[in-house]
């Protein structure tokens, strides 16, 4: 008898397409397979058999080949993606494919070439690392590590403890000291028990944390732990991960960017040297997201750390998940499937039944209100481990002139600081020299020919360059529209400060972080390094620097245009803006001496800023609440915004009001907006515009926009692109 299987294919259709397949089973449910799409070969998902099709028999193609090479996508998996799917209303062929790792989505058969693992020798484990020279300091660790697990360790983990270990470990090899050893391409080396190091003692509010936990560890409950920067968050997730190892199921950590995966990486290895780690975020490349996601599939890695797109990576063993910095914009993607992973770590988490940490220290509005209305358990950490709260202070900057955007006042605590030989930051989150180059005779300003933007000054490139569409430039030499040579550069960015600061204090060893100066892989690895190794006075940084880094020679931050973010029209603007000033000020006074952090400012006395002084975000939380309530903002409603682009803003417009008529035809209990510009009208060479939709229940405003998704397929223009964007972050 033939038999069917419906197979999602990464391509814009809201639909499965069935496939005639003679030799398949049940089991072959997730896995790969080739089949005939129009004149090309296609790589597919099987979602599910079936005994019959709606397609003629003339119609109906067969399957080219089944690919058995990996374990099949798990039925929970699968499940996820469905929900994905019917939630952010992505074809779902688009939303399966690009949840697998680029090599599976490839017609080659999978062939993993042996993976290399290292273990340590006689000689090695005889040797005394303390005759090795100071610089020498990536070879004792190699040595530790490998001491340390008692087996072998494959190559990946260990080019992961410096990014000289690769040359390091060459050196060993021909010592004597280590040996290869040859193992699984596919899995990493499990202990047969879960060893760890200890941890720090726990202070009283950690200990009530964990207990609580502990007392719900089975079953579906979501937990809110809210912990001031220093207060200990990450030592309550190496205890939870150790209880889950040891019942023997697997982790999976998610941290919003790159950056915060090697030191967190770091530690996770450190106290798990038994545990296969593994670690999935975009700057991998092919080989080494594939092994690790193979390794998590498998079981054999009990704890996965990944960005957003690990929410999908199957976990057969799955019992905890934890959202660290859980209100970062990052876990939503704001393109293509416009997803949130923690919100989908919420839905996976219900649907394995386990539980769920989220942890912030200034969480979310929608999460902190579910933590008050009892649909969260809330946790609080409300003191910093064996260290005080940074003091805030506020710079008047009506009354203090400033030089190249830095007060006197901010220069002379710098200039103290490097005199007690402590570390400082001064944080601006804008990169580039200047954000605007302008003509002092007839005010012409350098544009971006592609975007409704600015051009960025940046002098060390000698360059504009759009920091929307990359689009670049040489700087002129003269006003492109009068002559003039007189070009002044407006505003501040990390290059101007720095170039400031080098003038200022010529003596200063400064670094510059941001995404120009981290671009290189291994960059900022080798700069947190020079951090730690106290080679560095001055730091110059943007956000790249607030998230999660705990320097303890930094005891003073200077912020440089918070003020710019009171001026938004975006109603998160004020709560983004609490959780960034937040983070940064966490990095002083991470040591022994408590930490000190000035805010130039021409409104000290704004409510957000006397709030921040205090350290009380729930108090601010709460004012904002309230007004997001009376305005009727989420989390008091539910929204959904349609975006559209063209090459003309009247054909974007056209088509969204279209879509407005009908919405308006189905009587549903939603609020339909107007459709306006976006606030940036022109990206990329398109012209852009949206229709914001909302309701005050969830399911309403779903119910809707399944039915509104599907007539707007009908009457979609070609030269309209169009995306349905639910629980929007920008409006």
């Amino acid at each position: 008898m033939m038999k069917f299987v419906r197979v999602a294919l990464d391509v814009p259709l809201p639909t499965l397409f069935d496939y005639a397949a003679a030799a398949i089973h049940q089991e072959d449910v997730g896995r790969r397979v080739l089949v005939p799409f129009g004149k090309k070969i296609a790589v597919g998902v099987v979602m599910e058999l079936a005994e019959s099709t709606s397609l003629s028999a003339e119609r109906v193609r067969h399957v080219l080949s089944i690919l058995r090479d990996v374990p099949a996508l798990p039925s929970d998996v699968l499940s996820l993606l469905r929900f994905c799917s019917e939630y952010y209303h992505h074809p779902l062929g688009a939303v399966v494919l690009n949840a697998l790792p680029t090599r599976l989505r490839r017609r080659q058969q999978l062939k993993l070439e042996e993976k290399k693992a290292f273990r340590i020798t006689d000689a090695g484990r005889t040797f005394d690392p303390s005759t090795l020279p100071v610089r020498a300091q990536v070879k004792r660790e190699l040595l530790a590590l490998l001491r340390k697990t008692g087996r072998a360790i494959d190559e990946a983990m260990l080019y992961a403890v410096a990014p000289t270990a690769r040359s390091n470990l060459k050196a060993m090899l021909t010592l004597g000291w280590v040996e290869p050893y040859a193992c699984s391409p596919a899995l990493a080396s499990v202990a047969a028990e879960v060893s760890q190091t200890e941890g720090p003692a726990l202070t009283d509010e950690q200990k009530i944390t964990l207990d609580s936990v502990r007392s719900r560890h089975v079953g579906f409950t979501p937990w809110l732990l809210m912990g001031v920067t220093g207060s200990g968050k990450t030592e309550i997730y190496l205890q939870l991960i150790s209880d889950v190892l040891r019942r023997g199921r697997q982790a999976l950590v998610l941290v919003p960017e790159i950056n915060l995966t090697p030191q967190l990486e770091a530690m996770v290895r450190a106290r798990f040297p038994s545990t296969a780690v593994v670690s999935l975020h975009s700057g991998l490349n092919e080989s080494e997201r594939l092994r690790g996601w193979l390794a998590a599939q498998s079981g054999a890695a009990g704890i996965v750390l990944g960005t957003r797109l690990s929410i999908f990576t199957p976990l057969p063993k799955l019992g905890l998940i934890i959202v660290d910095e859980e209100h970062d914009p990052s876990f939503k993607q704001m393109d293509g499937l416009r997803y949130s992973a923690r919100d989908l770590a919420l839905v996976r988490a219900k649907a394995r039944a386990i539980p769920i940490l989220l942890g912030s220290a200034t969480p979310a509005l929608e999460t902190f209100q579910n933590a008050m209305t009892g649909s969260y358990r809330l946790l609080t950490l409300t003191r910093p481990v064996n260290a005080m709260p940074a003091e805030i202070e506020y710079i008047d900057t009506r009354n203090s002139p400033l030089i190249d955007g830095m007060s006197q006042d901010l220069l002379k605590a710098v200039e103290a600081t490097m005199h007690r030989g402590e570390q400082s930051l001064v944080f601006i989150n804008r990169r580039g020299y200047a954000p605007v180059l302008i003509c002092r005779s007839c005010n012409w300003t350098a544009d971006c020919v592609r975007c409704s933007a600015k051009l960025v000054l940046h002098a060390t490139a000698r360059r504009l360059q759009c920091h929307h569409c990359g689009h670049h430039e040489i700087i002129p030499a003269a006003c492109p529209a009068c002559g003039n040579h007189d070009l002044l550069p407006l505003g501040q960015g990390t290059q101007r400060i720095e170039s400031a600061l080098a003038r200022t204090f010529p003596a200063a060893r400064i670094l510059r972080v941001d995404r120009d100066s981290t671009r290189r892989k291994h960059a900022w690895q080798d700069m947190r390094r020079q951090i730690q190794a106290q080679e560095v006075d001055i730091l110059v940084g943007t956000q790249i620097l607030a998230k999660g880094h705990d320097f303890p020679q930094l005891n003073l931050v200077g912020i440089i245009n918070s003020d710019s973010s009171l001026y938004s029209t975006d109603f998160r603007a004020g709560e983004r803006l609490f959780a960034r000033l937040t983070q940064v000020a966490g990095r002083a006074g991470r040591g022994a001496t408590r930490g000190r952090v000035l805010i130039q400012t021409e409104f000290p006395q704004h409510p957000l800023y006397r709030a921040l002084s205090r350290h009380d975000y729930p108090a601010y939380a709460q004012e904002l609440l309230a007004e997001r309530k009376q305005a009727g903002f989420p989390p008091f409603v539910h929204q959904a915004v349609l975006r559209a682009e063209a090459p003309q803003l009247a054909l974007a417009l056209k088509f969204l009001a279209r879509a407005a008529e009908i919405a308006g035809d189905l009587n549903a209990a939603v609020t339909i907006y107007d459709p306006v510009a976006a606030s940036l009208v022109r990206l990329a060479g398109l012209e852009r515009a949206q229709l914001t939709v909302q309701a005050h229940s969830r399911t309403t405003l779903q119910k809707f926009l399944r039915r509104w998704h599907a007539q707007l397929c009908a009457v979609a223009e070609r030269k309209v692109r169009w995306a349905l964007d639910v629980d929007p972050l920008e409006v």
